[in-house]
């Protein structure tokens, strides 16, 4: 594989895996084409061209060095100059690919925090209330990340001569499929149930030796699930902390998260919605090790650093 079809098997799984599903997300690009095709010529020169086909602007190829067959891959949960660095020493990686975006995906991540929206009236909340709600928190997040140094990993990379790519929503997106299917199969009467069918995946498995396996943030062990929703798996980061009420309304009794503020904890609280904290690192890498499992099937060689647990689930 070159990097172009990494890149490309990215937004087809990411796609797949999506709430909105294949069409949905599909529609979300062909109405971005329509305004592009609307806009006068400045505005089009001045436009992001991947926004035509990539609906996860978080994720994407930021150097390309020596376009040439990837081999070897070192794999990182958040990537700077220093996992760069470790790039040179190990001395035979073909690509570094990090999950948090870096470079311009940083600096649109909040691009992709519509998906919350959708994920939400997914799960019962009009998708009005949700959009209402979501549109500020959106808008905060965009500001919180205009100030970052987006490109000094990138240009790490481009100085040392690396290939370097970011992969956040499409990997996110498959850690939520990955989970809700589970979840629905064993179906858990109460969050302690919940919790025990966290406890046996790997990558949680794993986090629970350093201390940072699943826990209970909102409510207690003996406390009935209800209706359990992912809505805090995907999405670019947190939502708006208003929407608890919102879930509670539309029937939602558990949300399974990645981690979760103060403030968002006493909204949970406060709709008695039960919170269960899957963890946030051990999440991501659930997510990277699906995408990996694809290159693996390539013939890629993972080095997994920077906080991703690497398993495997090629014939398992």
């Amino acid at each position: 594989m070159k990097i172009q079809d990494i890149y490309d098997l990215s937004i087809k799984i990411g796609m797949e895996a999506d709430f909105r599903g294949v069409a949905g997300v599909q529609k979300l690009l062909d109405n971005k084409k329509k305004k592009f095709e609307k806009m006068s010529p400045q505005d089009q020169a001045d436009f992001d061209k991947d926004a035509l086909i990539n609906p996860y602007l978080d994720s994407g190829v930021h150097n390309i060095s020596q376009d040439k067959e990837i081999k070897k891959v070192l794999v990182g949960i958040d990537v700077g100059p220093e996992e760069i660095l470790l790039a040179k020493e190990l001395g035979d990686i073909d690509l570094i690919i990090g999950h948090h975006p870096i470079g311009k995906g940083l600096a649109q991540l909040a691009d992709v925090m519509q998906l919350q929206c959708d994920v939400c009236n997914y799960y019962g909340v009009p998708i009005n209330v949700a959009e209402g709600l979501m549109r500020e928190r959106i808008s905060e997040v965009a500001r919180g990340v205009n100030s970052a140094n987006h490109q000094r990993t990138v240009d790490t990379a481009k100085l040392l001569g690396f290939n370097l790519a970011n992969f956040h929503t499409p990997c996110d997106n498959l850690a939520a499929k990955f989970l809700k299917k589970l979840v629905e199969e064993k179906n858990p009467e109460t969050v302690g149930e919940l919790i025990s069918i966290l406890k046996e995946i790997p990558e949680y498995k794993e986090a629970m030796k350093i201390g940072v396996g699943p826990k209970i943030f909102v409510g207690n062990p003996d406390n009935r699930c209800g209706k359990i929703a992912m809505s805090e798996i995907t999405g670019g980061t947190e939502g708006s902390p208003k929407l608890y009420e919102k879930m509670a309304d539309a029937g939602i009794g558990t949300i399974v998260g990645m981690h979760i503020s103060e403030d968002h904890k006493k909204e949970a609280e406060a709709a008695h919605v039960n919170i269960v904290i899957a963890g946030h690192i051990s999440s991501d890498s659930l997510g990277v090790n699906l995408f990996m499992d694809e290159l693996e099937k390539q013939g890629i060689e993972i080095v997994p650093c920077s906080g991703f647990t690497r398993f495997s689930r090629i014939n398992k």
